[in-house]
């Protein structure tokens, strides 16, 4: 597998201080998925299934709605500000 010119940008990014939130855009098939597999620990939450969706709906706070998504896809928040959302189908 070869590095893609975008991990580079990414890497740029998550360096910054304060980071905003980032969209990675992009016809299908052409490895969106792959490059944040390759990039960084995440969680993948994909909008159209009910369960990944649910805490969006029901949340009261930010903090909740994080330590929520760390409960349901077992995620430790030890690297709470290392880890990704990757949120699939929005």
């Amino acid at each position: 597998m070869f590095k893609r010119a975008i991990l580079t940008e990414l890497e740029k990014w998550s360096n910054k201080s304060p980071r905003k939130p980032l969209v990675i855009r992009g016809a299908r098939q052409v490895g969106k998925t792959t490059v944040v597999t390759q990039f960084a620990q995440y969680i993948y939450l994909n909008l159209e299934l009910p369960n990944d969706r649910r805490p969006f709906e029901e949340f009261s706070t930010i903090e909740e709605l994080v330590q929520t998504l760390f409960f349901i896809k077992n995620q430790s928040q030890s690297k709470r500000d290392k880890t990704l959302l990757f949120i699939y189908e929005i």
